[in-house]
């Protein structure tokens, strides 16, 4: 049996229920508990987090200790009171660079003071409730700050990594860089490669007794190696150097100019607070990923980790700890740890309290060289080539270049300023740029107007609209997502006039209701493939409904169900009401949606044109990979033939993607010569013996037909075919008569006997589904996973049957976040 996942988090009907497996809250003191996933994920992190803060503190020359401070406090603060439970803070390299310019003008002391501000900025910014406002930055701009800090790391700690001393700014690093390449110290670098070798080759371990070692964090090993080796070989290095903890500077009152101090807090807040946010909708995307963990661990509260962060920051700053932010590097550790809540991202920082108390002769073994590599490759890898490529396929190459290099040679605040501005500029320049085309072809005048149509660029709107010449047939196409008053009039006016001249003007676009006004004529469509519309035909004037037939509104009966909204009397208004094109249908004619043959054939001609000169370039060059590779569907899909059932756009799925069957009813047939099914069996058989398919999914829907036709069905009377195929729904309807499921959609019961019927159906036809012999082979072997859905057609809401929980309950499938 089942569990399952919603669509729409803000639905009126979502409520917070007890996961139904869970016993009932007790009523006394709750013990606390910690699960094992969480002990060994917290193992995990802390075993990448303290090399890596002990590097981040050496290279903004900040005390060794700080990092550990910091690690400790992002664990155990920002881990209790953020809003983001997988998310683990502690010094981030996204922050080095800041730091180490606060400590360069400033001194530690005050840095901490900084930090200390800062934290109170984030609290205050999070009691506004504005995190989600910070996600509004470009992620271009994103990118480019933590591509420009990247290189500045890199740079300065290369001067280590051969044995120098690094500068305080880019610029003097790099003309210092070939007279220390001139004369490398040979242990530094001997320990130095050692450290990278391990950390690029230890992942790549081949074999099981690579799975086996690569569950060992790569840094741990890379520092713990070169150490061992340096220990062994005698060499003379400098090392870490943890002084005592009663000589720990903690922070004093700000001293130095108010505006630089204030510029300082706020490029600090800057920085932490946008890393957290994007680093808390990074590991949502991660907790949604990884199955079973969507329904422990909610959403991300952003104004919460702003609240938290803040808390940790003001802690460190406090303690005399490096400023806090979420780390990625962390916290994609902790999900893949297997981490189930909050508790494993506090227990790593309780476990560097206890290494900083215990483990401080180790620590005092590893060379600096050893840590500068590290968090040398740790800023090369923060220079992405895949955000290169994203930004690039955005046309945003000229703001990341900007940010980039403006953090690298001027500073963080002064980079993203410089960004931001460019931004704009190109946002700007967007908006402006529009190119206006006119083209005849078959003596239909074509005026293609591509960008946004604003009054800058109605003087060129309307020098093309006029050469087209009066009484010709016009073809305006808005390849556009906005257009303001002044370019609306200019179009209205120019249609109006070129229509009363004996033109004809059909405007069209790629939103919904583009048209400028409603034709007359049965050739005007303003309908888009993947737009809302009314049974994907237009709204045209028609004639008034003859006496005693009534016009439709909303989608149509499908299979034979009822339609979602109709407008007076129900039956007999739906049985010989007009038809789209406003023709009367007549109980003996034809009859049908389309009407007449004629009208069907038009319609069924002008929406193979739409496709052919809209969606047919766009999928071109996937439908040639496709022909020419042949099918490769990753899922069969089994559902109703009802036709508001669009299983591509429920799914988000194209081409090539699902291997789709329907029938009335959704129904599966068990297999044997009574009650098999031909039809539906030789599709499963092929989907999973020949396509070799991973998953099948059952797709029930709300007001089916066929259960309704079930529910109301009396024994005997002709045996229609539509009679004997709904024998493979009488299991279904024994199982719900006697209560041996109780499938229904999470947070609501089902309104009535049909939608009972309808996801009693659901269950009942996979357990049809897995007689079949080809899908127990596949699912014995491990090669198969099933399915079960339920759509409500109303609410546009899909509920999913996740299989092997036995609790039969559908979840709402909730809307994943926007990639950042």
């Amino acid at each position: 049996m089942s569990a399952c996942v919603p669509a729409r988090a803000d639905s009126a009907r979502t409520k917070h229920v007890h996961p139904p497996h869970s016993p009932p809250p007790p009523g006394g003191p709750r013990r606390f508990r910690v699960a094992g996933a969480d002990v060994s994920a917290s193992i995990a992190v802390f075993l990448i987090a303290l090399p890596l803060s002990l590097g981040i503190a050496l290279a903004t020359g900040a005390p060794l200790q700080a990092g550990l401070v910091a690690a400790a406090v992002g664990g155990i603060v920002a881990g209790w009171l953020g809003g983001c439970p997988l998310q683990v803070s502690g010094p981030a390299a996204g922050l080095t660079v800041v730091t180490a310019d606060l400590i360069q003008r400033y001194g530690w002391r005050t840095t901490c003071a900084i930090t200390v501000l800062a934290g109170l900025a984030q609290l205050g910014l999070g009691c506004l409730r504005v995190a989600r406002s910070a996600l509004a930055v470009s992620p271009a701009i994103v990118h480019g700050m933590l591509a420009g800090i990247g290189v500045t790391i890199a740079v300065a700690q290369l001067h280590i990594v051969l044995g120098g001393t690094p500068q305080s700014a880019v610029p003097d690093n790099l003309r210092a860089l070939p007279a220390q390449l001139a004369s490398p110290r040979p242990a530094d670098l001997a320990v130095s490669v050692l450290t990278l070798a391990l950390l690029l080759l230890w992942p790549r371990l081949p074999g099981r007794a690579g799975q086996l070692l690569g569950k060992v964090p790569a840094a741990l090993v890379a520092v713990a190696g070169a150490t061992t080796v340096a220990a062994f070989a005698g060499l003379r290095l400098p090392k870490v150097d943890l002084p005592s903890w009663s000589s720990h500077a903690l922070a004093t009152l700000p001293d130095g100019a108010v505006l630089g101090i204030a510029a300082a807090v706020l490029t600090t807040t800057l920085v932490c607070s946008v890393q957290s946010l994007l680093g808390a909708v990074a590991v949502d995307k991660l907790a949604a990923a990884r199955p079973g963990l969507t329904g422990r661990v909610g959403r991300s509260d952003l104004d919460r980790e702003l609240l938290g962060q803040g808390a940790a920051n003001i802690v460190s700053g406090s303690l005399g700890g490096l400023p806090i932010a979420g780390v990625a590097v962390r916290s994609s550790a902790n999900v893949a740890a297997g981490a189930v809540s909050r508790n494993s991202t506090m227990l790593h920082g309780v476990l560097v309290v206890i290494a900083t108390l215990l483990m401080v002769p180790a620590l005092e073994l590893i060379p600096l060289a050893s840590l500068a590599s590290l968090v040398m490759a740790v800023g090369l890898k923060m220079v992405s080539l895949n955000h290169i490529r994203t930004v690039t396929r955005h046309r945003e190459v000229l703001v990341y270049t900007v940010t980039t290099c403006g953090v690298v040679f001027l500073g963080v605040l002064e980079g993203v300023a410089l960004g931001i501005a460019v931004a704009v500029g190109v946002a700007l320049h967007r908006l402006t740029r529009t190119r206006i085309t006119h083209d005849e072809t078959e003596g239909v005048h074509h005026v293609h107007v591509r960008g946004q149509l604003t009054f800058l660029a109605v003087p060129r709107l309307s020098r093309v609209l006029h050469q087209v010449p009066h009484g010709a047939s016009a073809v305006v196409e808005l390849d556009g997502s906005f257009m303001d008053h002044a370019a609306y009039e200019t179009l209205q006016d120019w249609q109006k006039t070129h229509t009363a001249q004996g033109g004809s003007v059909d405007i069209t676009g790629r939103r919904p209701g583009t048209r400028i006004s409603e034709p007359t004529d049965v050739d005007g469509c303003r309908c888009r493939p993947w737009t809302p519309w009314r049974n994907h035909q237009c709204e045209r004037p028609q004639a008034a409904p003859p006496h005693g037939s009534a016009r439709r509104s909303g989608t149509g009966p499908g299979d034979g169900g009822t339609a979602d909204a109709v407008t007076g009397p129900s039956a007999a208004g739906r049985a010989d009401g007009p038809d789209r094109s406003g023709a009367s249908r007549q109980p003996g004619g034809t009859g049908g949606t389309m009407g007449t043959m004629g009208t069907s054939g038009h319609e069924l001609a002008r929406g193979i044109s739409a496709f052919q000169r809209n969606t047919a370039p766009l999928v071109r060059g996937e439908l040639a990979r496709l022909a020419r590779e042949g099918q490769q569907p990753s899922q069969l899909f089994l559902t109703c033939a009802d036709s508001r059932v669009v299983t591509s756009m429920i799914t988000s799925s194209g081409p090539g993607d699902l291997f789709v069957v329907r029938n009335v009813g959704n129904f599966v047939p068990p297999p044997g010569e009574e009650s098999g099914d031909d039809s539906v069996a030789a599709a499963i058989e092929y989907a999973v013996d020949v396509l070799k398919v991973r998953s099948i999914t059952v797709c029930g829907h709300s007001g089916c037909g066929a259960m309704q036709a079930l529910l109301s069905s009396e024994p005997g009377g002709a045996r229609t075919p539509l009679k004997r195929w709904l024998r493979h729904g009488l299991p279904s309807l024994e199982r719900m008569s006697e209560g041996s499921s109780r499938s229904q959609p999470a947070g609501y019961r089902p309104t009535d006997t049909v939608e009972r019927l309808c996801l009693a159906n659901v269950v009942q036809q996979l357990e049809h589904l897995r007689a079949h012999d080809s899908v127990s082979r596949a699912l014995s072997a491990g090669e198969l996973e099933l399915h079960g859905m339920y759509f409500h057609v109303g609410e546009a809401q899909a509920y999913l049957l996740a299989e092997g929980t036995g609790s039969g309950v559908f979840e709402r499938v909730r809307e994943a976040d926007p990639i950042a």
